[in-house]
């Protein structure tokens, strides 16, 4: 309901454009219930690999039953893994809930091989007063609402509230960039689709 169906489409394009193809070895950090993930193995196809880390073991047993992927409990501020293994690594919206952005993205540097990229997804709050305001209504409030209807579960507005209060919580590009620099990333930008869409790809030097 949020992206109007077009998130499949949205993410498979994101990865595609940040440099993700066959063969690839892929780390999926917050990998959650798979959404990522599923476009990931797409585009890498059956020579590819994917490992989905995440801290919960109830979304990584949603991930492995839907996708039969390899999957990892662990956080991004101390990822389990030894050093350059992957060609690729993705996060899907789950930057606003890092503690520590400057480990984080030095442990994406660190597991990613040489030449290796990274592609992160987030929603980003618009700068403007009124399309703040409408994203705003539109997430708690019409989203909540249907979702409501459909689930029958009140909480739905609680979550959908707090999805909110996280986005508009969430550091600003221009310090998200500079951290990826500072972990030694080079070639490091910003993407953004409909004015919220944020994609930051960077790549490992090789």
């Amino acid at each position: 309901m949020l992206s109007l169906g077009s998130g499949s489409w949205y993410r498979r394009r994101a990865l595609s454009r940040a440099g993700l193809c066959q063969g690839m070895k892929v780390l999926d950090v917050a990998v959650g219930t798979g959404l990522v993930a599923r476009e990931a193995m797409t585009l890498i196809g059956p020579t590819g690999q994917i490992i989905g880390l995440d801290p919960s073991a109830g979304m990584l047993q949603q991930a492995v039953a839907s996708l039969n992927i390899r999957a990892i409990l662990g956080v991004a501020e101390q990822l389990p893994l030894a050093d350059e293994q992957f060609d690729f690594l993705s996060m899907g919206y789950a930057l606003r809930h890092l503690s520590d952005l400057h480990r984080t993205f030095s442990e994406f540097f660190r597991v990613l091989k040489p030449g290796g990229r990274l592609c992160l997804l987030e929603i980003t709050a618009p700068a403007g007063r009124l399309p703040r305001w409408l994203l705003r209504m539109h997430m708690r409030r019409v989203i909540p609402f249907l979702t409501r209807i459909a689930t029958g579960r009140a909480a739905s507005q609680v979550l959908w509230q707090y999805y909110w209060d996280t986005i508009e919580a969430c550091v600003s590009p221009e310090t998200l960039t500079t951290a990826l620099r500072d972990a030694g990333f080079i070639e490091t930008r910003r993407g953004l689709s409909l004015g919220i869409f944020s994609e930051y790809t960077a790549r490992k030097p090789g």
